[in-house]
């Protein structure tokens, strides 16, 4: 077994977190974390119709849970970040960023889950940390850049260009570089598991911008020891939006019995002819880009793997993603980063995906309820029981690959109130993952900037001082024209590469 370089705790000497230097806010009608009670609103059986059932659901995502507040002994040598916005030499948000390392002679180990992770991950190793926050990044750009709230005729596309993208959302840092865009249908059938717009002058009726593919600089290629091709696929802005479609049916994909839930399926291989963005399908459109680029870079004598990451029901076909990928390249490196991401398959596509040498590290928040879908709907979960006890094994839904399981409660920085919602927010997997450092001394202090988990909530303690749901569009999407004097709607083909645009 190769050895890794130990994990030092370098945070166990750290003063406690003193609350009197930090600026104070009131919130009308708050209690303190002390008076809260344990309520933990469950998912229990009704005897009722399968929509009622998902309604039900849907109206948990948002009910507040409580608890207790007790910070344990090994949260008290947490050192919070400093609240001060302002960049003085000295006094910022959160630590530097550690130099990354060379790890070409550890990729196997570290990537490819060669031993499944085992011994990496209690503790902590910061390489695997950092490998799993970067392809967490890439998931998370996908919401970032995704236009939901700024003019109807853009709904539902890419706020910026391909070559644009880790500019703007600054992951330059990572060492990637997009090489294309990828669209999926926004309505199967009667369903509507992604967004559209209603706009009569919209830039597609029919598609979705749904992720991006891109693949790694010669600098981070030396780095990880080889090229490495990056599929990040997004999830729903609302997980209700495909909750309430979800109908939890599986069908057969290829040979022997194995299963998919149908609406991912159909997600991934929808496509029309009549459409601009989608005369191929999501699932074409990814395997000619890896194909392309596996060619290209294997021509050139290196060594070629494929990372696909997603969150939510980009998780779903990041694994649909991987099983297509596995069949078509036997020889490609394949690993799977999932974050809250729902069961897709039954049982025998769980053991295809093993056959084939997938590795998979799916990550959950304990408290988040998407990854227990769609089998934790009481009528799938009865009739899974009951097909189980018969022996009918292809109809009972299961997870795929490792799990690395999050406590949302374990976490000092964050407000000991939460919803069903927020427990499935990307950042705040990622903030747990920053912190976590093994499972018995909690948390460390981590490199991520802790302002990002109120990027779209408002779970940060108020005692750091960030504002709720900060993050917007600057202008609200608009842009100032220089030679008129006006403020105006950005144009779509102005925003796109050429190459972004499939002909009509």
């Amino acid at each position: 077994m190769l050895h890794l370089p130990l994990v030092v705790d370098f945070h166990h000497a750290v003063k406690p977190f003193d609350r009197s230097r930090h600026r104070k806010y009131t919130s009308h009608g708050s209690k303190s974390a002390a008076s809260l009670t344990h309520v933990v609103p469950e998912i229990v059986d009704r005897p009722d119709d399968y929509m009622s059932r998902t309604k039900f659901l849907e109206e948990k995502m948002t009910v507040p849970i409580s608890w207790k507040h007790q910070v344990p002994k090994s949260k008290a040598n947490v050192k919070y970040t400093t609240p001060n916005l302002v960049e003085v030499q000295g006094d910022f948000m959160s630590p530097a960023r550690s130099p990354e390392e060379n790890m070409s002679n550890k990729w196997q180990e570290l990537r490819a889950g060669s031993s499944k992770w085992e011994h990496l991950l209690d503790p902590f190793h910061p390489w695997l940390r950092a490998e799993i926050i970067k392809y967490g990044e890439f998931a998370q750009a996908t919401y970032d850049a995704f236009n939901n709230d700024c003019f109807p005729e853009c709904y539902g596309n890419c706020r910026y260009r391909k070559h644009k993208l880790f500019d703007e959302l600054h992951l330059t840092k990572h060492g990637y570089e997009v090489t294309k865009y990828i669209y999926a249908m926004s309505h199967v059938g009667v369903l509507q598991y992604l967004e559209r717009s209603q706009s009569p002058h919209t830039w597609s009726k029919d598609s979705n911008w749904i992720g991006f593919v891109a693949v790694s600089n010669d600098d981070e290629s030396k780095r990880i020891g080889r090229r490495d091709i990056v599929m990040a696929w997004r999830g729903t802005v609302a997980v209700s939006e495909w909750i309430s479609d979800l109908e939890a049916k599986l069908v057969l994909i290829g040979d022997g019995d194995v299963m998919v839930e149908y609406g991912f399926h159909k997600i991934y291989t929808s496509k029309c002819d009549s459409t601009r963005y989608n005369k191929l399908s999501a699932s074409e459109q990814v395997m000619e880009e890896v194909k392309k680029l596996e060619k290209l870079y294997r021509e050139k004598g290196e060594k070629v793997s494929l990372t696909i990451t997603g969150h939510s029901l980009g998780g779903a076909l990041a694994l649909l993603n991987a099983y297509e990928a596995a069949a078509s390249l036997p020889d490609l490196p394949i690993t799977v980063i999932s974050f809250g991401a729902p069961q897709v398959g039954n049982i025998g596509f769980r053991e295809k995906i093993n056959e084939m040498k997938v590795k998979t590290m799916r990550i959950v928040v304990k408290q988040d309820k998407v990854p227990t879908l769609p089998g934790e709907l009481w009528l799938i979960r009865i009739l899974q029981t009951l097909l189980s006890i018969t022996g009918m094994r292809k109809w009972v839904y299961t997870h795929v690959g490792e799990e690395l399981a999050l406590d949302i409660t374990s976490s000092p920085h964050l407000k000991p109130k939460f919803s069903y919602k927020d427990c499935h927010n990307l950042e705040i997997y990622l903030h747990l993952i920053d912190r976590l450092h093994n499972k018995d001394s909690g948390f460390r202090e981590g490199e991520r900037d802790i302002a990002l988990v109120n990027k779209n909530t408002g779970m940060l303690i108020q005692e750091i001082g960030i504002p709720e749901n900060w993050y917007q569009v600057p202008h609200k999407g608009l842009i100032f024209n220089t030679i008129i004097g006006r403020w105006i709607k950005p144009n779509r083909v102005n925003q796109q590469d050429e190459d972004d645009v499939p002909p009509i």
